[in-house]
């Protein structure tokens, strides 16, 4: 490879001109003097004093004493490498650290000068498919008092278990009211293989969910995705396949009389819905026939 592009490549690592230069010099020779080097860099010899002091502290080369001048020799150029990538490891996980450490005090600054505000805030549009949403419907989930009403449907791989949020609100005493969109548009795990949902892992499922404490039933009907919190806070999920990811919204309504309505709605759904046992028998009667 032609000396110009090593150079080049050395310049995107860090090292500027002169240094590139020193460096290929060092790497081509044996031991050498400042003055050797600094001819075969072709570079002002008053310049290469300080390359090679830098160079020395890095542990890029040894610093050889004679008894007329100082003498340089490069160390294993996989050593050096070794040196360079721990240097990178280490900034990274300094700006990461000092990323986080920043974040959690705007954070803090934030809840200090806004909370005054936020109390005003009834209506929240959550923009585009991102760690955030889901943020905010927890926060929604951790904050609740009383009860949970939600309408959902399976996506994705179902794990059977609860998670460790409604675990905690029904051991407070909480009450949990799901309807489960009858859908077999999932994946479900068994072991360690993954494979496409059944009728009977969906009433696996929700058994399980049941057994914790969460009251279900199941809809055959097409049910919105909705969670109502509190009988006053509603998060609105507008999951929509055929609209991009990126252009997704949920809506949150906090504190507001619009969440008696949605009630209504759950309970209309509630009403028509099977209980398991009723699902169960559904699907033993498909089976038979």
């Amino acid at each position: 490879m032609e000396k110009h592009n090593l150079i080049e490549q050395l310049k995107q690592l860090g090292f500027n001109e002169y240094k590139a230069k020193v460096f290929l010099a060092l790497l081509q020779g044996n031991i050498m003097s400042a003055s050797e080097i600094a001819k075969d860099a072709k570079i002002i010899r008053s310049s290469i004093y300080d390359i090679l002091k830098i160079f020395v502290e890095k542990g890029y080369i040894n610093e050889i004493e004679t008894n007329r001048i100082l003498q340089y020799q490069i160390i294993d150029p996989e050593i050096i490498l070794d040196k360079i990538e721990k240097d990178y490891q280490d900034l990274h996980q300094n700006k990461l650290k000092n990323l986080k450490k920043t974040f959690k005090d705007l954070k803090s600054f934030q809840n200090v000068g806004n909370n005054h505000v936020n109390n005003h805030i009834n209506i929240e549009l959550i923009r585009g498919y991102n760690k955030h949403r889901i943020s905010k419907y927890l926060e929604l989930l951790k904050d609740a008092k009383k009860e949970i009403l939600g309408m959902y449907r399976f996506r994705g791989l179902v794990m059977a278990e609860s998670d460790e949020i409604a675990k905690n609100f029904l051991k407070k005493g909480g009450t949990i009211k799901s309807i489960y969109q009858i859908s077999l548009d999932f994946k479900i795990q068994h072991g360690t293989n993954i494979k496409d949902a059944e009728p009977d892992d969906l009433l696996n499922v929700t058994r399980t969910f049941e057994s914790n404490g969460e009251q279900i039933k199941l809809s055959n009907m097409e049910i919105p995705n909705i969670t109502i919190v509190d009988r006053e806070n509603v998060f609105i999920n507008t999951d929509d396949t055929h609209i991009p990811r990126q252009n997704q919204a949920d809506i949150i309504f906090r504190k507001s009389n619009i969440a008696k309505n949605f009630i209504d709605l759950f309970n209309f759904y509630w009403d028509n819905a099977l209980n398991l046992n009723q699902y169960e028998n559904s699907v033993i009667t498909l089976n038979n026939k």
